[in-house]
C-alpha cells in the first residue's frame, strides 16, 4: 500500500520513524494508503531543509520570485482537475466543491503575483541634513503552517503564496486525514522552478506540531483549527518566541429578518449549512428566525433539503460523507442529543440512504427546529451537516445571541432593510459579515479572519495582513558624504 512521504530538498522522504497512519477514501470506507508519522528527528531534518534555504531565496529578487509564482499558478490552472479528485478521494467532498476550494486559493496565488507593489517602502529624502530615511519590509524567516483536514489545498494557500513570495520558507504540516493533496502542490512547486527547500512538506502528528511550535530555526506559525488546539498553537508557539496565528473553531449566525426574502433565505440556508457536509469553519450552522417567519422559513429549506443527492463525491451528488466514521458518529451524537434535549428533528440525516459505499462515512443533512441556547446542539461547534433554528421575537435578541457568543467568526443578516443591515454590520462583534451573503469569506486582497475565540493573534491571513505578517519592517538611515557612481553601459536595463 502506498505510503504518503514528507517532502523537502525537492524530492520525497520516507523518514525513518516507521509509524504510519491509515488514509481513507470516506465514500467506500476503504483503507487507500498510509501517511508517514514523523519522529523528531525526520521534522528536524525538514526543518532544516527550510532553514538551510532560507538564505538564498530571501535574497532571490523579486522578479524571479514573481516568475516562480506565476508559472505556480499556470501549472495549477492547468492541472487543478488532478488536485480536486485528490481532494475527493481523501476527504469526500464533491469534485465540483473540490474544484471550487482550489479555485479559492488560486485567488491568494494571484494575489502573491502581485508582491513587488505589496512590498514597496517608503522613503523621506533630506530628513536632516543630507540624511534620507527609508522603509522596507524583509521576511521573518522559516515558517510553519498547521493546517485542517477540511480544505487541504485551499487553508494551505492562504499562506504559503504570500509567504514565499515574500522570501520566506515554509514547512506545510497537513492534517493526517488527508495529506496527499500537500505532496501534489510540493511537486507542482518544483515543477514550477521553486529552488529546493523553499516549500517542504513534514507529515505527522502532534510530534511534527510540536516540533514546529519550539524549534528555534522556525519564527511563525499559521494555524486553522479546532479552538482548543489554536489555543495550545497559539500558547506553546509565542512561549517559543514565535510570531502566531492561530484560527480556531466557530458557530457562525444567520438572522433572517422578517422582511426579507424567504426563498433567498432558504436556499441560503441550504446551501451554507449542508456544502462540503458541513464541515466548514464558516458553514452556517443556528438559524435564527425573526418573528413570526419560522414556520415558513423551515418548511421552505426542507422542501429543499429534501432534494438534495448525498452520495459518492465522484458521482452525480450535492454532498459527500464525512471525513471519518468517529466524525460521523461524533455529529450523530449531537443530533441524539438534541432529540433528548426537545428539539424537533424536522430533517433526520441519520437515516440516509446514500449513494456511495456501504462501509462510507454517511450522515445527510438534518434540519433541527425549536432549538434553545442552552442545547448542546447550538453551543457546540458540530462540524456537520447540522442547521439548528432558533426562533426569537426581535433584532435585538438576534443581535445578542450573536454577541453572547464565545465564537465570532463570520455571521450574516438576510433582509431588504438597508437601515437594518447597517447597523448590523456596524453592532455585530464578528470578524467577516454577509448581508444576504450567507459565507461571507473575503476576496484574497482582503484578509481572512474571526473575533474572539476564533483568532489567537493579532493577524488574519492573506490580504495586506497576511504580507505584514510574514514580513518584519525596519528603518534605514542613510549619510553619504561624497557620493558617486560611473562606468558606461549602453544596454538597455533589465531586471534580474
Amino acid at each position: 500500500m502506498a505510503v504518503i512521504s514528507h517532502w523537502f530538498d525537492n524530492k520525497t522522504f520516507p523518514g525513518t520513524s516507521g509509524n504510519t497512519a491509515p488514509v481513507t477514501n470516506p465514500a467506500t470506507g476503504a483503507v487507500t494508503g498510509q501517511v508517514a508519522l514523523a519522529s523528531v528527528e525526520d521534522a528536524r531534518a525538514v526543518i532544516d531543509a527550510a532553514a538551510a534555504a532560507f538564505p538564498t531565496w530571501r535574497d532571490t529578487s523579486l522578479a524571479k520570485r514573481t516568475q516562480i509564482i506565476f508559472k505556480f499558478r499556470e501549472l495549477l490552472n492547468e492541472r487543478k482537475g488532478e488536485l480536486a479528485e485528490i481532494i475527493t478521494a481523501e476527504h469526500g467532498k464533491v469534485v465540483s466543491d473540490a474544484l471550487g476550494e482550489v479555485s479559492r486559493g488560486q485567488e491568494v496565488v494571484e494575489f502573491a503575483c502581485g508582491i513587488a507593489h505589496l512590498l514597496k517602502g517608503g522613503m523621506t529624502e533630506n530628513a536632516s541634513t543630507n540624511v534620507d530615511v527609508s522603509s522596507l519590509r524583509q521576511p521573518v524567516g522559516p515558517v510553519g503552517i498547521i493546517s485542517p483536514f477540511n480544505f487541504p489545498a485551499m487553508v494551505p494557500m492562504w499562506f504559503f503564496p504570500i509567504a514565499i513570495a515574500t522570501g520566506n520558507t515554509v514547512v506545510l504540516k497537513p492534517s493526517e486525514k488527508d495529506p496527499t493533496a500537500a505532496i501534489w502542490m510540493a511537486e507542482l512547486w518544483a515543477e514550477a522552478g521553486l529552488p529546493a527547500g523553499v516549500f517542504n512538506v513534514l507529515q505527522g502528528d502532534k510530534t511534527s506540531v510540536d516540533e514546529l511550535l519550539t524549534n528555534p530555526a522556525i519564527k511563525a506559525i499559521s494555524f486553522v483549527g479546532s479552538t482548543p488546539i489554536a489555543q495550545y498553537v497559539y500558547a506553546t508557539g509565542t512561549a517559543h518566541g514565535k510570531r502566531v496565528q492561530a484560527l480556531g473553531g466557530a458557530k457562525n449566525h444567520a438572522i433572517v429578518l422578517p422582511d426579507a426574502d424567504l426563498d433567498l433565505a432558504a436556499d441560503a440556508m441550504v446551501n451554507a449549512g449542508f456544502g462540503s457536509a458541513g464541515e466548514r469553519c464558516m458553514a452556517i450552522s443556528a438559524l435564527v428566525a425573526v418573528g413570526d417567519i419560522a414556520d415558513e422559513l423551515v418548511a421552505k429549506i426542507t422542501e429543499r433539503t429534501n432534494t438534495l443527492k448525498i452520495g459518492d463525491g465522484t458521482k452525480d451528488s450535492d454532498m459527500g460523507p464525512l471525513v471519518t466514521k468517529v466524525h460521523r458518529d461524533k455529529v450523530a451524537s449531537y443530533i441524539d442529543a438534541g432529540e433528548n434535549d426537545g428539539a424537533t428533528i424536522v430533517v433526520d440525516g441519520r437515516t440516509v440512504q446514500a449513494d456511495g459505499g456501504a462501509d462510507g462515512f454517511w450522515l445527510g443533512p438534518t434540519l433541527i427546529d425549536h432549538v434553545t441556547t442552552d442545547m448542546s446542539v447550538y453551543t457546540d461547534e458540530i462540524f456537520g451537516p447540522v442547521l439548528s433554528v432558533i426562533r426569537v421575537d426581535s433584532y435585538d435578541e438576534a443581535l445578542e445571541l450573536v454577541n453572547s457568543s464565545p465564537f465570532g467568526n463570520g455571521t450574516a443578516i438576510f433582509t431588504n432593510d438597508g437601515g437594518a443591515a447597517r447597523r448590523f454590520q456596524n453592532e455585530v462583534e464578528v470578524g467577516m459579515v454577509g448581508i444576504n451573503v450567507p459565507i461571507p469569506v473575503p476576496m484574497a486582497y482582503y484578509s481572512f479572519g474571526g473575533w474572539k475565540n476564533s483568532l489567537f493573534g493579532d493577524t488574519h491571513a492573506h490580504g495586506a495582513e497576511g504580507v505584514h505578517f510574514f514580513t518584519r519592517g525596519k528603518v534605514v538611515t542613510t549619510r553619504w558624504l561624497d557620493p558617486s557612481h560611473g562606468g558606461l553601459n549602453l544596454g538597455f536595463p533589465q531586471n534580474a
